[in-house]
């Protein structure tokens, strides 16, 4: 069985392992969805929990279009475009409902998705995760702090139970940190929906 630190080694071994997709790998030809599915699978098998776990299907994506997060595809062709935004879905879908997403895509897809705007969709995600690096290296950091704050914790409990209620404490307290990131988003999303039903009374203001 793993100590402690053994486990946090673990967690930062499997951080080194993910990473987002760049760019250049993304395919700029349009895609049928069994060619979308395996593109996603292929490149996103390492942020599985289970190997059985599936990254995306084809019901993900009719239910995507469905809830208005995804564009409908052309001639059933997914475009590069498509696979910029599934990957966000990727990313937001364990943590926020459809309706939050759909707010959030709404601006993007009406402005960047298949338009000749100045900023295009691939833009935004190349600066959205150009800061992935400099995350990554804070995260760790707020990791290794959490770790030692919970390693300081039970200090009186016999040393079989300490290890364990230690272990307690940092999970406690990297649930908190999402806990209250997620209330700081949703807040966001509903300050984006109030201003888009009532757009008068915020330009007054």
């Amino acid at each position: 069985m793993k100590n402690n630190n053994e486990k946090l080694a673990s967690i930062l071994a499997r951080l080194d392992q993910l990473s987002y997709i760049r760019l250049d790998k993304i395919p700029e030809i349009d895609l049928y969805m069994d060619q979308v599915t395996s593109f996603m699978e292929d490149h996103l098998r390492k942020t599985k929990r289970n190997p059985e776990d599936k990254v995306l299907t084809k019901t993900m994506i009719n239910n995507y279009a469905k809830n208005r997060l995804l564009p409908p595809p052309v001639k059933k062709k997914y475009s590069r475009e498509h696979i910029l935004l599934l990957l966000f879905i990727y990313y937001y879908k364990n943590l926020l409902s459809f309706s939050d997403i759909e707010q959030l895509f709404h601006p993007i897809t009406e402005r960047h998705f298949n338009t000749s705007a100045q900023l295009s969709l691939s833009d935004i995600y190349q600066e959205v995760f150009s800061l992935e690096q400099s995350q990554m290296e804070c995260l760790k950091k707020d990791i290794h702090a959490k770790f030692e704050a919970a390693g300081a914790t039970f200090l009186d409990a016999d040393e079989e139970e300490r290890e364990y209620l230690q272990l307690f404490s940092f999970i406690s307290e990297l649930a908190f940190d999402v806990y209250l990131k997620k209330q700081m988003i949703e807040s966001l999303l509903d300050q984006l929906r109030e201003e888009e039903a009532f757009p008068d009374a915020n330009h007054k203001k």
